[in-house]
């Protein structure tokens, strides 16, 4: 069952002058950095607000890192902007599978790493009225130290 909306994809070509602007206009500070080399992107990921089944709502900043990634073709493409809306679910496996047996293309035969340690995929956009869609199953919750 998918939960919340986890974030929002936002794919940009200067990832320092687009985390400036987020900073500097609505006071959003970088909760997590990363760079995914399996994905093609230096990432930001901006923390809105935590949700209430103990997850939060983020921003994530996409700049590729390099130009066959599937950010740097869609910014050739379409320029800066929204790139994906990523929903939240206890069980991605379970959530693209059911998603599948209706209809909606999923893009990867098994889940990927995507930010933070979390578990991917992707639905098609054609299958999801022209919106690239994720589905994240967030890391486990590292215990605290004693």
């Amino acid at each position: 069952m998918l939960t919340r909306i986890d974030h929002i994809g936002i794919a940009c070509f200067d990832l320092d002058k687009t985390v400036e602007f987020y900073r500097a206009t609505y006071g959003f500070e970088v909760f997590h950095s990363e760079v995914n080399e399996e994905q093609g992107v230096r990432e930001a990921m901006l923390k809105i607000n935590e949700t209430s089944d103990g997850g939060a709502s983020y921003l994530q900043l996409l700049e590729p890192t390099r130009e066959d990634s599937t950010v740097a073709k869609w910014l050739a493409k379409n320029g800066e902007g929204v790139h994906h809306i990523a929903f939240g679910t206890a069980d991605v496996d379970g959530d693209a599978a059911d998603i599948k047996d209706k209809g909606v293309r999923v893009l990867y035969d098994e889940p990927r790493r995507g930010s933070m340690g979390s578990r991917i995929t992707f639905l098609h956009p054609k299958d999801c009225h022209g919106v690239l869609t994720e589905l994240v199953t967030s890391a486990p919750a590292e215990p605290s130290g004693h």
